[in-house]
């Protein structure tokens, strides 16, 4: 691992949150099970707490536990676009709290195709969180500077390196009915 990794998985794993980019743009992460972590991401974004996250995982077995009751077609059809830009809402899990999920029956989840995010993943041996690094409402940032500039010194590590060049965020979609939800 290099060191900024060893630094960003030391971040999570006493509570932190942290910066990195992904596929689109510059994420903020922490660990999803950690409820104060959690509310301060909440908190450094403005964002209202009943919204719910995204979770991002370098393989299924990172996030099948947040999953809920579905058939095996509806977990092949996310399987076949992972890794990859494609994050799925899927029914949670009973015991996935509501500090993560919200105010929402379903838990949003990603394999990352990233090699920095997958890389994180691995690291920490678990899903984290990822939601876009920005206030509530304004666009997601772009650039490393970006990030600092924008939660200057807030951040308990920022993961330098290259967005994967995808224009916009992931595409949403509602893993039972295959409904997109975001473009």
């Amino acid at each position: 691992m290099s060191a900024p990794l060893d630094a960003a998985v030391a971040a999570l794993r006493r509570g932190g949150v942290i910066a990195y980019p992904t596929e689109a743009v510059w994420g903020l992460g922490c660990d999803p099970l950690n409820e104060a972590a959690v509310r301060r991401v909440f908190s450094l974004k403005q964002r209202p707490q009943g919204v719910g996250l995204l979770l991002i995982g370098s393989d299924f077995s990172q996030i099948e536990a947040f999953l809920g009751e579905c058939s095996e077609p509806v977990l092949d059809r996310a399987k076949a676009s992972w890794p990859g830009p494609n994050s799925w809402v899927f029914p949670r899990n009973i015991h996935v709290p509501d500090w993560i999920a919200g105010e929402h029956d379903g838990i949003a989840v990603r394999i990352t195709a990233h090699p920095i995010a997958r890389a994180l993943c691995i690291a920490y041996g678990a899903a984290i969180v990822s939601t876009s690094a920005n206030r509530h409402g304004e666009a997601p940032a772009r650039t490393a500077a970006a990030v600092r500039a924008l939660f200057d010194g807030q951040l308990d590590a920022v993961v330098e390196g290259s967005l994967g060049g995808l224009e916009r965020p992931s595409t949403l979609r509602d893993a039972i009915t295959g409904e997109t939800l975001r473009f």
